[in-house]
């Protein structure tokens, strides 16, 4: 049975032989992850690297007065237009229910926090016997090219996982069934919920080498389902990062794109660590946002009242969370793990997994803003 080498020499020959057509069909891959290894993580040190620069402009009317007095520094003069405006109703998009948009969220969070659709957040210590946190980052790293070969939906992919961490909080398994619970979830997160035209069931059972059958697929799906209780609608990063994506575009309508598949590719990145599961999703997805914009404007305070305002986070909040990602990035954690960056290395995705990232992230950025 193939091993995680295995793995990466297969999506290596698989870019050789589409050469530089990124298009290019590629037949289906089947893999065994079978005896999962453990994937070290490197620490490496660094130095921090500071900078200031002028804060981004707000409007026409106040670019010439304000520029003066950002140039100083960047926390102090973050432009506050949460008073000035609405994001939850100025859409006139019918499908964005703006009319009932501060509801819906004002719901998902009190949903989040459900303990039903909560993983614990140290289910690896306290339930799991043969199952390790890197492990389970080889799973998710596989599973990232399972969606990606059948074109699944990114939702489908945070179900899954989530589907993931919340079996494995109550019910002890071999390693050996780590694999079949993935596309056991898996099917249920398309099959069931999110995907006009899934996979079959026999489709998951190809992409494991038909290492398991049809039946033990059907009936890992049933155990899931059972041990969930049925309870398989949970928001999940992604469901809050739409908003506050949002959000953190109005006050620089030029990095849009380009700040919207960052913010999804550290998203993704943050479902290989194991350590990102005790977070709420609308979490990670704040913190997410501020380590995109930090990216972006590396010498730019990344937090506003807005952005403050809408998720409900001060950065103080985000710290140990956005830390945790940027190591991510910047492979400290997670460096054998390659799917997720080799994803969005794509030119469909805006080579966001190449954009460079300071070091280290200044501490005064981690302060509370001014009021």
């Amino acid at each position: 049975m193939a091993d995680q080498e295995n793995v990466r020499i297969t999506r290596a020959a698989k870019r050789r032989a589409a050469g530089n057509t990124e298009d290019m069909p590629v037949p289906k891959k089947r893999v065994v992850l079978g005896e999962l290894p453990n994937v070290s993580n490197v620490v490496v040190s660094v130095n921090p690297s500071l900078g200031n620069e002028p804060q981004k402009r707000k409007s026409r009317a106040k670019t010439k007065a304000k520029k003066a007095l950002v140039s100083t520094t960047a926390k102090s003069t973050t432009e506050d237009v949460a008073e000035k405006v609405d994001i939850d109703g100025e859409s006139h998009d019918p499908q964005m229910c703006a009319p009932y948009a501060t509801d819906i969220y004002d719901y998902l969070h009190k949903m989040e926090v459900e303990s039903k659709r909560r993983p614990l957040p140290d289910y690896i210590e306290k339930v799991q016997k043969d199952v390790t946190p890197n492990m389970r980052g080889v799973l998710v790293d596989w599973l990232v090219e399972v969606a990606e070969e059948y074109k699944l939906l990114s939702d489908t992919l945070y179900l899954t996982i989530t589907y993931i961490d919340r079996f494995l909080s109550s019910n002890v398994l071999n390693r050996q069934k780590l694999q079949l619970l993935g596309v056991s979830s898996m099917l249920i997160a398309s099959r069931k919920y999110e995907e006009i035209s899934p996979p079959s069931v026999e489709e998951f059972c190809y992409i494991t080498d038909n290492t398991y059958t049809k039946d033990e697929v059907v009936k890992m799906e049933a155990d899931i389902l059972k041990s969930l209780k049925f309870e398989m609608g949970n928001p999940t990063i992604k469901t809050f990062l739409r908003k506050f994506t949002k959000i953190a575009q109005e006050d620089n309508k030029n990095l849009n794109l380009q700040l919207e598949f960052l913010g999804y590719y550290l998203a993704e990145l943050s479902l290989l660590d194991y350590n990102c599961v005790k977070f709420l999703p609308s979490l990670v997805a704040a913190s997410v946002i501020f380590l995109a914009r930090f990216m972006m404007q590396p010498k730019v305070y990344p937090w506003n009242s807005m952005l403050q305002k809408y998720s409900g986070y001060r950065t103080a909040d985000l710290k140990e969370c956005v830390l945790i990602i940027h190591d991510l990035y910047l492979s400290r954690r997670g460096g054998g793990l390659q799917a997720v960056r080799e994803k969005y290395k794509q030119h469909k995705f805006k080579c966001v997994a190449t954009i460079p990232s300071p070091p280290e992230i200044p501490a005064p950025f981690f302060e509370d803003l001014k009021d």
